[in-house]
């Protein structure tokens, strides 16, 4: 078999969002394809890997990606040519070496992250296997429980809610498919709930979950677990809440949002440690702000009946994971391997954190796509549960599904148990 790669290519398509992005071909000397591309978020870390855009606003206002594009087909693919798609490190790592910048702002992340998928695809395909099992080195025992974002936060027409996702996560279902069904059934439920509350059907909001009906964070887990109740699931289903809080964070007078009012860190750690004891959280997901270094620490001190999680803060970097450790200020991180730009720097971060006893949790991106390959490392390694979105758009339905089909194919395969790693 001769893995060597015979050609890359690169293309501009569009995301869920309609937002232009990267897709990368490469085909082995063997005829093999591998195919990779970039999704994009909303909520967007300053240390993430640099999405390479054109600026040109008379192209999806300025949005077009055809730098990146380039940026592959004229300098990337002619220094992949010949290397075997076996050895990810190498090939990432000419990669890496040619950009030059740890942000990656001149070949574009973009550029680079799709074509670091496209290898390791390829590399699945000389062997025959899905992209999970070649991670996992044979058939997968677990797939993750999966979480549904089902209420958004955000800025609009006649409230602001800082919080970015309320979150519910069927913790208690026995298999896969029970929790994709609690998981759906919850969510249709809430609309209902959500339009006795309102008067009115919820909006759509731009995650696809319901739109925030309120500033107060208790009245929409209240509501949420009004339908929970309806649905016959409580004591089954848990919530976790990724607050994104850098979104809401004003750097002039160190404050961040909540209620309508400004507060200060230590007022909002506070007030995060009052929602756990007043509900069950599987995570909490950036209660603050990216650079907040001396906060996480107190926060971590201060909140113990559910697990801190970084996102924004961690941005899938094994140096920022290690401080993080280090000052003892996380339980786990979010797993995007797009914010750090390359397969291989995503799976040292998470050898770290499985070295250290953290929780590593995949996540897709608002601006997602369809075969998202953050699915097939969250069932190739293993993990207990991932962030899934609202179940409603295609690329998010298409995750569910993926799980599904995962447990089918593989004998004995089971929903992961993740009792060990609640804490309420």
């Amino acid at each position: 078999m001769n893995s060597a790669i015979r050609s890359v290519h690169a293309r501009q398509l569009v995301d869920c969002k309609c937002r232009p992005m990267v897709e990368v071909d490469i085909i082995t000397e063997d005829g093999f394809l591998g195919r990779g591309c970039a999704p994009t978020g909303s909520s967007v870390g300053m240390f993430e890997s640099c999405v390479l855009r054109d600026g040109n606003p008379e192209e999806y206002h300025g949005m077009s990606v055809h730098k990146a594009v380039d940026n592959v087909n004229n300098i990337i693919g002619p220094a992949l040519i010949g290397k075997d798609v076996h050895d990810q490190k190498a090939i990432d790592e000419i990669m890496i070496e040619l950009d030059g910048t740890p942000e990656k702002k001149n070949l574009g992340g973009n550029a680079i992250y799709s074509t670091s998928i496209a290898a390791i695809r390829a590399a699945a395909e000389c062997e025959g296997m899905p992209l999970y099992n070649y991670i996992a080195k044979g058939p997968v025992k677990t797939v993750p429980v999966p979480s549904f974002n089902v209420v958004n936060g955000g800025h609009y027409a006649d409230l602001t809610q800082p919080f970015n996702e309320y979150i519910i996560m069927p913790y208690g279902a026995g298999t896969i498919e029970k929790a994709v069904e609690m998981g759906i059934n919850t969510f249709q439920e809430l609309e209902r709930v959500l339009t006795k509350y309102l008067g009115h059907k919820p909006e759509v909001a731009p995650s696809y979950g319901y739109a925030a009906p309120s500033e107060d964070p208790e009245v929409i887990l209240d509501l949420m677990s009004e339908a929970i109740e309806n649905c016959g699931y409580s004591g089954k289903i848990a919530f976790a809440l990724d607050c994104a809080s850098s979104e809401m964070y004003d750097r002039h007078n160190d404050t961040y949002l909540l209620k309508g009012s400004r507060v200060n860190s230590r007022q909002l750690i506070e007030y995060a440690k009052h929602l756990t004891e007043k509900y069950n959280f599987v995570f909490i997901e950036d209660l603050l702000d990216e650079e907040d270094w001396n906060s996480y620490p107190k926060a971590h001190e201060a909140i113990t009946r559910t697990n801190l999680l970084g996102d924004d803060f961690i941005v899938t970097n094994m140096e920022r994971l290690k401080r993080a450790y280090e000052l003892n200020a996380l339980d786990g991180f979010i797993l995007k391997p797009n914010q750090v730009g390359t397969i291989t720097e995503a799976l040292q971060t998470y050898d770290f954190a499985m070295e250290h006893g953290l929780l590593a949790t995949p996540s897709g991106r608002s601006g997602g796509v369809i075969g998202d390959i953050v699915m097939d490392l969250a069932v190739g390694l293993q993990i207990g549960f991932i962030k899934n979105g609202a179940p409603r758009s295609g690329e998010r339905i298409d995750k569910l599904n993926f799980l599904m089909r995962a447990a089918d194919l593989n004998e004995g395969c089971k929903l992961a148990d993740i009792s060990s790693m609640l804490k309420f």
